[in-house]
């Protein structure tokens, strides 16, 4: 029997020089799967702090302990060579980031992980297009994971993406056992929800807005993080590794993270994944425009231009360039801070061995959509906006 999903994992698979992949109904349930599989539960997992709070509460929900990675201040990727070798003897896996696109240096960490007999798991939702030591971001772990949700603008899937293709049939027998089954209401909702975007988009009805988007789940936070529940994550924590147990924090922003898609949801996303080419050449494009301004960090990332989900530029005052965009109607999302150790604090995380960059980082990077890069630019120049000068930052750029 031919899978509703071929034709998505034939076309992923093709981008990923035949590296088996496997549908997921999104990046957060197949990283999840990738870390049960991969991981003894009370193992200690490599993480950048510098990373959606949601990807935290996955690797909890695993019934692993996230360990806090120091960064490169630039762009956000894992400053291998900040890692203490106490630090690595310590670990049972490492995951990748490739924050906004910018890949970390997976051939430095696929050594590392060779020298101690660990895994690579690598979370390319961000990075679909990016490119590291000459191959696809995603090729270098024992499993990475894919989002449809970023470049491609499906709003909803993903791929696990396989070294080893003898081990499909087992990955893909979990997936299903964890799969909700799927609800007429939902797939009506993820249907209707581009006309109900487009009709809200260039309304002035913000707060209305906002209320209609936050009743589709399609936006949950008030703040840049959402409510660690310190008290409701303790209770939590002794039935991991479980899904169940974390599904409130899991689940923001995505509902139907975990839900088996329905075949109106199938073929829009593998209409969406057919354009995807010339969407990253618009992000390619953009990107180039915006690492070459005063904002950008140019020398950061060597070789070809990424066509970044998002580029951070990296601005002083990093809160009132976020004001002045949203009033020429340009929101600007994916801002992580305060760094997860931050957030969450030493009970729930170890905490990094060179906090400062990442939380340098966190704190003046301003990621835009590269599409848009002239009208940022414009109203950046225009309103004054200083860039954030890392040599000036204490310790410098590497």
């Amino acid at each position: 029997m031919v899978s509703a999903y071929a034709e998505l994992e034939g076309r992923m698979r093709d981008r990923l020089g035949g590296r088996e992949c496997l549908y997921v109904p999104s990046c957060r349930f197949g990283l999840y799967l990738a870390l049960r599989h991969w991981c003894e539960p009370g193992g200690r997992v490599l993480m950048s702090p510098v990373n959606d709070d949601v990807i935290f509460f996955v690797v909890l929900a695993a019934g692993l302990r996230p360990v806090q990675a120091p960064l490169d201040p630039r762009d956000g990727s894992i400053d291998t060579a900040a890692v203490p070798e106490s630090v690595w003897r310590g670990l049972s896996a490492v995951l990748t980031t490739n924050l906004y696109g910018n890949p970390d240096p997976a051939p430095e960490l696929r050594a590392h992980c060779d020298r101690l007999g660990i895994p690579l798991i690598e979370d390319a939702a961000h990075a679909i297009g990016s490119t590291v030591g000459g191959r696809p971001v995603g090729t270098y772990g024992e499993a990475s994971v894919f989002s449809l949700s970023k470049h491609t603008g499906a709003k909803t899937g993903g791929f696990l993406a396989l070294a080893d293709p003898a081990l499909r049939e087992e990955l893909a027998a979990a997936r299903d056992a964890l799969l909700h089954p799927t609800r007429t209401v939902d797939e009506l909702v993820y249907l209707a929800r581009p006309y109900a975007e487009a009709a809200l988009r260039g309304t002035r009805l913000v707060k209305a807005a906002r209320a209609t988007v936050r009743l589709l789940g399609m936006e949950e936070r008030e703040e840049i993080r959402m409510p660690l529940r310190a008290d409701e994550l303790r209770r939590a924590l002794p039935a991991a590794p479980a899904l169940a147990p974390f599904h409130s924090w899991v689940r923001v922003d995505m509902h139907a993270y975990r839900l088996r898609p329905g075949p109106g949801r199938l073929r829009r996303t593998t209409r969406k994944l057919a354009r995807l080419d010339d969407v990253l050449a618009a992000h390619r494009a953009g990107t180039a425009r915006l690492r070459a301004s005063e904002y950008g960090t140019p020398g950061a990332q060597d070789g070809p231009e990424q066509p970044l989900f998002r580029v951070p530029l990296l601005v002083e005052d990093r809160d009132a360039a976020i004001a002045a965009l949203a009033r020429h109607r340009i929101t600007t999302g994916y801002v992580y801070d305060p760094p997860l150790d931050g957030y969450a604090g030493e009970e729930f995380t170890d905490p990094s061995p060179a906090p400062e960059a990442a939380a340098r980082f966190a704190r003046h990077a301003l990621p835009v959509d590269p599409r848009r890069a002239d009208e940022v630019l414009g109203v950046l120049r225009a309103t004054g906006t200083r860039p954030a000068r890392l040599s000036e930052a204490p310790g410098g750029a590497r």
